[in-house]
């Protein structure tokens, strides 16, 4: 089967709306209706879920290092420890936990760059999931595993599960920044693809149906 690459190197062997749900999904009594989540620049993991319908807030952010260097000019230096990360508020009835790993692993980034994503390379892009709690561990354990078994990806994924610990959220120029930002060379080449992949592929989860 020819490779699907809907964002370059990513590796997809299967188009995005082709990748199953995770087998397992948080029961809605025991969805919180918060994820966070780091797949590189935080503008644009921010852009990719601010338009599905459900999500209520998207706040990008630092998270995996202390407060005395949650700030962007010590996280980009990739020495803090932190990721850049967005935490999601969301509505369980009308998007489920599940929904958020499946746009998250096929669209938002490229889950099997370690450390990097495309150019940008550091540990403050690494691809990351920050459970809230056992229940959201064990779906993304479950999913990470069940999509390394149907070989959905030409190579392992290399998302790691980290500890949920303080979030601090980002400069307030940072917010919305894609979708202030449209003409930008790095929104335009980076983070606006990657939205054209999302109404292409999941168009009726999104909050309005692409031009």
């Amino acid at each position: 089967m020819a490779a699907f690459c809907p964002i370059p190197g990513q590796g997809l062997q299967v188009a995005p709306d082709q990748v199953p749900m995770p087998a397992v999904d948080l029961a809605r009594d025991d969805d919180m209706g918060v994820a966070v989540l780091a797949g590189g620049c935080f503008w644009c993991t921010e852009a990719v879920f601010a338009a599905l319908d459900g999500v209520l807030n998207v706040m990008p952010g630092y998270m995996g290092g202390d407060a005395s260097m949650a700030n962007y000019d010590a996280v980009c230096s990739g020495r803090s420890g932190h990721a850049e990360a967005i935490r999601i508020s969301y509505n369980p009835s009308k998007l489920t936990s599940g929904a958020l790993l499946r746009v998250f692993f096929t669209v938002a980034h490229d889950p099997t760059q370690r450390n990097r994503q495309g150019h940008d390379v550091g540990t403050q892009y690494r691809s990351t999931i920050f459970p809230l709690d056992h229940r959201q561990h064990q779906v993304a354990a479950g999913y990470i595993a069940q999509l390394d078994a149907a070989g959905v990806f030409a190579a392992p994924i290399a998302t790691t599960l980290e500890p949920h610990g303080a979030f601090f959220p980002a400069e307030a120029y940072h917010h919305r920044y894609a979708e202030r930002n449209p003409g930008q060379p790095y929104v335009a080449a980076v983070a606006l693809p990657k939205l054209d992949k999302l109404y292409e592929h999941f168009g009726t989860w999104t909050r309005r149906q692409p031009d």
